[in-house]
């Protein structure tokens, strides 16, 4: 994620304005849910054991949360998700969003309930291996109790039918009271989701400890196109019953194919009116950048046309990025541009996806450096919890300095003493732990330059040679998987072959302004 001011300096902490009040919405017709949407139902991409079984004693509940130590109450315990199926419609008129959620999981206990991730939303419907089974709704849980109960190591489906106007989450201090998560657009929608805002949009086990392959199907009115994670099918057009018109209406489904293994949080869907380029880049990783018109008429750097910018950037970075981390780990880089606003204003921040990063407006190129180091630091080699934040963040940071640098502006060494420069030692901006940063200042700036400070200061003390190899290890070693601090500390003391406890204790651990070392 990089965080844009929305006025100030980049130091600084954004000054968001305030809320915008719900758009006024016409008497709405028609029920709050479908009993079908054209080109809407639920596909179990796998078949699904048999649960075998009637419940026993052997057999419990899934747990409610991962016990992630930020957010204790995302996630959910006792099956893995391999797969999502998003059959989805969404009618900008209404703000409306209905769908059915396919998840084809396997079971990792006894299962007598289990339960999904959902904020807000109304549930028509859910079945597990195609037969009815109850469910019950507390707060952003949402329990399922199948027939049977599923055996450990039992892969089975549940396809949730679901509908109603995503929440957009508002106020948050975790990210400085930004608006994130499911946000409408003027003629759609814009969706960034990090840390916690995928289930607000889709019944999904939320954490980032839980990664799978997707498969999305959207329909929207026509004239408007809709883009996801992955890569495209041909578009059908036909008609569309949405749930809140009293007739169908002409509409186009898209569909989205991602087999990239990813967390929730980094999966989107984006819809409205999109420019679309496509390609490879110079070393050949495949290229989708779709950019809103609206976004296109604004000034780029160097006068060029806005969608020629965002593709080049991308494509430079993606090709500089495997020479220096290693091979490209997703099906295709790119980006999605929107006209986001929020109360008039352009969101304030760019967030990685999976493949094609975010972005509301015209962003500097070291923002879309950051946002493509990420694909490699964060998305590939993810955190196993939310406390390991600065493992994306700074290693995304560290990455834009060195674009910078290379494109002829500061050194990396020089950025990281100004950072340094900038904090005296009774600035709070130090009581910021780098490694357990806390929930309300896990995005802050200390996540960001200190720790891309930290890992320059790494650099300069093992040299570049071993540096470079074990960023290229790091990433190589963990590339698909979930990682902790511990294990980054560990090899790099492995790859320069130096005691670097007492470094880690002072940068990673420890709160205070160290001397320079």
């Amino acid at each position: 994620m990089s965080i844009t001011p929305w006025r100030g300096s980049e130091h600084g902490v954004p000054h968001l304005p305030p809320a915008r009040p719900p758009r006024a919405r016409r008497r709405l017709p028609g029920r709050l849910l479908p009993v079908a949407v054209a080109a809407v139902a639920a596909v179990a991409l796998a078949p699904a054991a048999s649960a075998g079984t009637a419940p026993s004693a052997r057999f419990t509940p899934g747990a409610p949360g991962v016990g992630d130590p930020y957010f204790p109450g995302l996630g959910n315990g006792g099956y893995d998700v391999g797969h999502y199926r998003l059959d989805l419609a969404y009618d900008p008129g209404y703000d409306q969003l209905d769908g059915t959620a396919t998840l084809t999981a396997r079971a990792t206990q006894d299962l007598s309930a289990f339960n999904l991730d959902l904020s807000g939303m109304d549930v028509e419907k859910v079945t597990v291996d195609g037969r009815k089974a109850n469910h019950k709704r507390r707060g952003t849980e949402l329990t399922v109790t199948p027939r049977h109960g599923l055996r450990s190591g039992t892969t089975f489906t549940v396809a949730v039918t679901y509908g109603g106007v995503p929440r957009t989450i508002v106020g948050s201090p975790i990210v400085f009271g930004s608006p994130y998560g499911f946000l409408h657009t003027e003629d759609g929608a814009y969706v960034g989701a990090e840390p916690d805002g995928a289930s607000t949009w889709f019944p999904s086990n939320d954490h980032p400890s839980d990664k799978a392959s997707y498969d999305f199907s959207i329909t929207v009115p026509e004239g408007l196109g809709a883009v996801a994670n992955g890569v495209p099918a041909e578009p059908r057009k036909g008609l569309a019953s949405f749930s809140r018109r009293r007739a169908a209406t002409k509409a186009t489904t898209y569909g989205w194919h991602s087999a990239d293994q990813m967390a929730t949080y980094l999966a989107t869907i984006d819809i409205g009116k999109w420019d679309v380029k496509t390609g490879r880049t110079p070393g050949g990783v495949p290229m989708y950048v779709a950019i809103d018109p609206e976004v296109r008429k604004l000034p780029a750097p160097g006068g060029v046309d806005p969608l020629d910018y965002y593709y080049d950037t991308t494509a430079k970075s993606t090709d500089l990025w495997v020479r220096t981390y290693g091979r490209y780990p997703f099906s295709t880089a790119g980006a999605i541009v929107d006209d986001a606003r929020f109360n008039g204003e352009p969101l304030g921040f760019s967030l990685e996806t999976n493949g094609k990063p975010v972005y509301s407006a015209i962003r500097p190129d070291r923002t879309i450096a950051h946002e493509m180091a990420h694909q490699w630091f964060g998305n590939a080699v993810a955190p196993k919890n939310w406390q390991q934040i600065w493992l994306n963040e700074s290693f995304a940071r560290w990455s834009n300095w060195y674009w910078t640098e290379l494109q002829g502006g500061n050194t990396v060494a020089t950025e990281a003493r100004n950072t340094y420069n900038l904090h005296p030692a009774d600035d709070p901006w130090w009581n910021v732990v780098i490694a357990d940063p806390k929930r309300d200042t896990m995005f802050h700036n200390r996540e960001y330059h200190g720790g891309a400070m930290v890992l320059q200061f790494l650099r300069e003390r093992i040299g570049d040679e071993k540096f470079f190899k074990l960023l290229r290890t790091w990433y190589a070693q963990n590339a698909g998987g979930n990682v902790v601090t511990e294990q980054f500390t560990a090899l790099a003391q492995q790859v320069s072959g130096q005691d670097l406890s007492g470094f880690f204790t002072t940068w990673l651990y420890s709160p205070g302004r160290p001397p320079l070392p």
